[in-house]
């Protein structure tokens, strides 16, 4: 069994369950309840909006509002990255807890592949998946390019920064689940790992400190940048390293428990 092999058999299991499809379709429905309101608000305020010299558009508005409410300001609950804090611990709980409630585990570690390799072929089939679920919901603001005027660039930026949002989600999800011994227990730890590695610099922010490491360590400002349109390298790196720690605390897992038998 190679890498790609986990990949395909754990895509599989992500798309046979019901699960899966349930939350995509909840997801995808509440976004386009979320996009029909930002599209009315817009359309109540656009003769207003026209008359400032540098007001925001449809991509400010709407587009990009689709990702976040609580980082774009926006009065509507739960855009993408609301949602997949909400919704990824519940896809990635199975992944390796399962396997290891079920007693199926030590079938890929006899299978010859490594800890490095079972951990990473689950989070790539789970990163397939809401990449999938990302290009469904862009799919909703675009609908409407060809009567609108998009800032592409600003729009591609947001989108990268959303989908770096999901793939630490994910990382943890998956990480959690190589932790735990039930889907239930990875579920809820993975759930409390990103809603505190989004909200850890609201009390330095209350306090008026915004310079701190707490908001350098929170999730929220790095996303808040990519989503003004500002790709920057060091907010790039920052999640590409914490999604390294999450996928390395996950494989020193498995290794201790392929070590143990």
């Amino acid at each position: 069994m190679t890498l790609f092999a986990v990949t395909r058999l754990e895509l599989r299991r992500l798309f046979v369950r019901p699960l899966g499809w349930f939350i995509a379709a909840l997801a995808l429905a509440e976004l386009g309840w979320r996009f029909a309101l930002l599209l009315q608000i817009f359309l109540l305020n656009q003769v207003r909006l026209a008359a400032l010299p540098d007001g925001p558009g449809y991509t400010d508005l709407v587009a990009v509002r689709m990702y976040s409410s609580f980082i774009t300001g926006s009065p509507l609950p739960f855009g993408v990255i609301e949602l997949a804090l909400l919704l990824v611990p519940l896809l990635t709980m199975s992944t390796l807890a399962s396997e290891r409630s079920a007693g199926t585990l030590q079938l890929l570690f006899a299978s010859g592949l490594s800890s490095t390799r079972i951990l990473l072929g689950k989070y790539l089939a789970v990163l397939i998946w809401l990449a999938l679920w990302l290009l469904l919901a862009i799919a909703i603001p675009i609908s409407l390019a060809h009567g609108t005027s998009l800032d592409w660039g600003k729009l591609a930026a947001a989108t990268l920064g959303t989908f770096l949002a999901l793939a630490v989600l994910g990382a943890i999800g998956v990480s959690c689940s190589a932790f735990a011994s039930h889907p239930a227990v990875a579920a809820v730890a993975a759930l409390m790992a990103g809603l505190a590695l989004n909200c850890v610099n609201l009390g330095a922010q209350l306090a008026g400190v915004n310079n701190g490491f707490l908001n350098w360590l929170a999730m929220s400002t790095h996303q808040e940048t990519l989503l003004r349109g500002l790709v920057s390298s060091a907010d790039i790196t920052w999640f590409l390293l914490v999604i390294a720690v999450a996928l390395a605390l996950g494989v020193r897992r498995l290794a201790a428990d392929r070590e143990r038998g």
